[in-house]
């Protein structure tokens, strides 16, 4: 784990970015401006120098991100490959406001479980691909061995057992009710508290979405940005103005044929009438 630090300037840098993507500027013209922006005393700038000579070379910030790993854990990494992929539909922007709410919340309390079902919402609310996205969580440094062996078992009996189980079944509340009935060892190592459990025993056989805002509902949980609609207003108006001057252009016309007829003259170039069509052919 980073220092706090590290993790604020992380939330910043990717906050700025996603301001100044709409003012387009290239990609590398933001990063040389941001690397001066953050606090030289962290290690964030030297990560900036690597992420612009791979985006200089490559045309990808993701390679500069795989070659920190010391710096940037495999699940942000797994984000912006996402993210640059030109075979899937994940948005820039929406990777970046991921990046920048995950970097927050590693800024504070950060907890394992919590860690967990941002992450996993993460993958899930934009159909990324399953298999390396929790192959990623799994080597995150937050979570311990035992995390580790679980969140892998998940990526094997995903779609197999329902997730809500699989969350279920590693909770205080399975462990209390095997003890009330005689079993005093446990299957497998604790992972979740009585609350997860009870959420989850009772989002059972329901889409996981609902799980997580449960979550977040109850236990406070970090949510996961979604994407924003694009606003059509913009795009309107100058439609809605040409159109306008064409109902303007007719309202004339009508106007000049009721005060008895339209002068057609001013249509013609330098206000001559043309001649006839016999006469142009001799």
């Amino acid at each position: 784990m980073l220092p706090q630090e590290e993790y604020i300037e992380q939330a910043y840098f990717f906050r700025v970015l996603i301001e100044r993507l709409g003012q387009n500027l290239p990609l590398q013209d933001l990063l040389e401006q941001t690397k001066f922006e953050v606090l030289a005393t962290t290690k964030l700038p030297m990560a900036i120098d690597l992420l612009l000579s791979e985006l200089k070379h490559a045309g990808r910030v993701s390679s500069g991100m795989a070659l920190l790993k010391h710096y940037f854990v495999p699940f942000q990494t797994f984000l912006m490959i996402e993210a640059e992929s030109d075979k899937g539909r994940f948005d820039y922007r929406t990777g970046m406001r991921i990046l920048q709410a995950e970097a927050d919340y590693r800024s504070k309390i950060c907890s394992p479980p919590g860690l967990f079902f941002f992450q996993f919402e993460a993958i899930c609310r934009n159909r990324l691909n399953y298999d390396r996205g929790l192959k990623a969580m799994s080597d995150d440094p937050v979570f311990s061995a035992e995390w580790r062996e679980w969140i892998l078992i998940v990526r094997r009996q995903l779609g197999i057992i329902d997730t809500a189980d699989l969350i279920y079944v590693r909770s205080q509340l399975y462990q209390d009710r095997r003890i009330a009935q005689g079993h005093l060892e446990p299957e497998a190592p604790v992972l979740f508290g009585l609350a997860e459990g009870k959420i989850a025993q009772a989002n059972r056989r329901k889409d996981p979405l609902f799980l997580f805002a449960a979550m977040q509902r109850h236990l406070g949980y970090p949510a996961v940005p979604r994407l924003e609609a694009a606003d059509p207003l913009p795009a309107l108006i100058p439609q809605l103005m040409r159109r306008m001057e064409r109902l303007e252009s007719r309202i004339k016309l009508f106007e000049e044929e009721q005060r008895g007829g339209i002068d057609i003259t001013k249509f013609y170039k330098g206000g001559k009438i043309p001649p006839p069509a016999d006469e142009l052919l001799d």
